[in-house]
């Protein structure tokens, strides 16, 4: 079922919005070679430890960590770990904050040191892809609007659009309806009303969009080994457009 959030919900998720983004802005200064996902973990939950707020994730379905660490051609949910990223990796941290019960979710892309400009390109029509998404995220428009506007963009760069793994309603729990494909037809799925609090979080792959799950039963990786980058925001649908919950720029 779809919950509408009210005023006040919102403005409770956007709280934990604007921590879980000032965090995200602290682990871009920590990215270079050297440094290890795990040590990543760490200050995450030490963060928001200090601000008052916790990792909604740690515990959930007996996952361990604070944030998901994917490095390179692992699509999503990596596990923190202790070897060093190397000059011209990518890795995308994603975790969900819980603020005084609001709750937000954001993944972000980073470089590692320099990286190649076609690696620079896939991580910027990811950006670009979920900006695209979100301008269509307006009250009235169908959830295919959404994904027709990130697979046709993506795909016309020659990249591809990751099918299994979507986005999702949030609040008060992690993952609620409805489902947001980064794929589809214009025009197609539930409409979008206002109150409706979702992310959208395209996972855009160097290669084919197919996944194949590690042994650990929750990393995703790209069949090809090719790279994989994602970004995402949790926003509001509200009277006025899409409302950003999650605002790093």
């Amino acid at each position: 079922m779809i919950t509408l959030k009210s005023e006040r919900e919102i403005n409770q998720m956007l709280e934990a919005g604007r921590l879980l983004a000032n965090c995200h802005k602290e682990i871009a200064k920590l990215i270079k070679p050297g440094i290890n996902t795990f040590e990543i973990d760490q200050f995450v939950e030490e963060y928001l430890k200090t601000n008052g707020a916790t990792p909604e994730q740690k515990g959930y379905k007996g996952y361990q960590f604070a944030t998901c660490a994917s490095i390179n051609d692992e699509i999503c949910h990596g596990f923190p770990r202790k070897n060093p990223l190397k000059e011209g990796d990518i890795v995308t941290i994603d975790m969900v904050v819980n603020l005084n019960g609001g709750l937000a979710d954001s993944a972000w892309t980073y470089a590692v040191g320099n990286v190649s400009e076609r690696t620079k390109k896939l991580m910027n029509v990811t950006k670009t892809s979920l900006y695209k998404g979100i301008e269509q995220a307006i009250a009235g428009n169908r959830l295919g609007d959404i994904g027709y506007a990130i697979q046709t963009y993506a795909e016309s760069e020659g990249f591809s659009v990751v099918r299994d793994f979507t986005g999702h309603g949030i609040g008060p729990t992690i993952h609620e309806a409805p489902q947001i494909p980064h794929f589809g037809s214009p025009g197609k799925g539930p409409r979008l009303k206002e109150g409706m609090v979702i992310t959208i979080e395209p996972m855009i792959n160097e290669g084919a969009w197919f996944s194949q799950m590690d042994e650990n039963g929750w990393t995703a990786r790209t069949v090809d080994g090719k790279l994989s980058a994602q970004y995402e925001h949790t926003l509001a649908i509200t009277k006025t457009g899409p409302l950003i919950l999650t605002p790093q720029e």
